[in-house]
């Protein structure tokens, strides 16, 4: 017997656990296929901060969403045990020992056969679970949704910040460079080699103007074919939305993708060997509407309906 979501007809939906869609929290990893984990921390931003509230807004607005995606026929719940395993307890003063603790938690995650599935929390969170998942599975493709390459150098004399985990991350070997495919990217840059010298890694990128008004379906199918079933990781920043549909957010850039292509994009990643995957950047004090947080969970659900494993009615 799986876990189950808590039915809207047999208690409220503005009422019981503040869970990820009112599943059980477990205390115990004994079990589970997958694991809802929730890391409340902002001090790796450089702009706008305030995605330490991030899981806490995204398990609220997730409390609408029913277990069974009729639009693509996908039942996770059916035959994936699932569970929210709460938040890391981070160093909200320290940085660097939040990493540590980010990647030394997940260590013990992983050491249970689990797919951990965070809510961030900024985009620094990152590097610490790649860190961590690499070393069970070696150098990972990465399926990399955002507005920006975050392949920074440093940022104020800082080598691990939000904006600098995928240059850190191929500097020590957690990513197959050649099986990088960073979407949604957009802009203005410190230089004019801001996205061209991550190319030159081997780093595959679809900037935004290049998928406005189009489907991506069919990006999703070809990132797919390519990446075969090689374990890959896939991290979602919500700025890659235009902020007319995720305006919560601390870096946001105009002229992003829609919900829609969102949907479409994750939705043609099914069939991959995902072994972890992350929502970063929901930044709540940024969106009063609560929008951000409900277009968040709702992606979270779309990847836990592509994940290895799922069955389909």
């Amino acid at each position: 017997m799986t876990n189950q979501p808590i039915s809207g007809n047999d208690l409220a939906r503005f009422s019981g656990p503040n869970t990820f869609m009112r599943l059980p929290q477990a205390s115990s990893l004994e079990g589970l296929d997958v694991g809802i984990v929730g890391v409340p921390m902002d001090i790796g931003t450089s702009w706008r901060s305030g995605t330490r509230f991030g899981p806490k807004q995204i398990r609220s607005e997730s409390a609408m969403i029913r277990p069974y995606n009729l639009q693509t026929g996908a039942a996770p719940f059916d035959s994936l045990n699932v569970a929210d395993i709460g938040d890391l307890a981070v160093n909200t003063f320290s940085l660097s020992d939040s990493l540590r603790i980010i990647q030394d938690s997940y260590r013990e995650i992983l050491k249970h056969p689990i797919i951990p599935v965070a809510m961030g929390g900024d985009h620094s969170i990152t590097l610490p679970i790649l860190r961590a998942v690499a070393e069970k599975h070696g150098p990972l493709a990465l399926v990399h949704v955002d507005a920006h390459a975050d392949v920074n150098d440093e940022m104020f004399g800082e080598r691990e910040t939000h904006g600098t985990v995928f240059r850190r991350a191929n500097e020590e070997g957690l990513i197959d460079a050649a099986h990088v495919y960073q979407v949604g990217l957009r802009g203005t840059g410190y230089t004019a080699e801001d996205f061209t010298e991550a190319q030159g890694w081997g780093f595959q990128m679809w900037l935004a103007p290049d998928l406005w008004h189009k489907s991506l379906a069919g990006l999703g199918a070809e990132i797919r074919r390519d990446i075969g079933d090689r374990p890959t990781y896939v991290t979602y920043d919500i700025d890659s939305l235009d902020p007319a549909f995720a305006p919560g957010t601390g870096t946001p850039e105009i002229g992003g993708l829609t919900t829609p292509q969102a949907m479409e994009l994750i939705r043609g990643l099914r069939g991959l060997n995902i072994v972890g995957c992350d929502m970063v950047e929901v930044s709540p004090p940024y969106d009063p509407s609560g929008n951000t947080g409900l277009v968040a969970a709702n992606l979270l659900f779309e990847l836990l309906c592509v994940l290895p494993g799922v069955t389909y009615r």
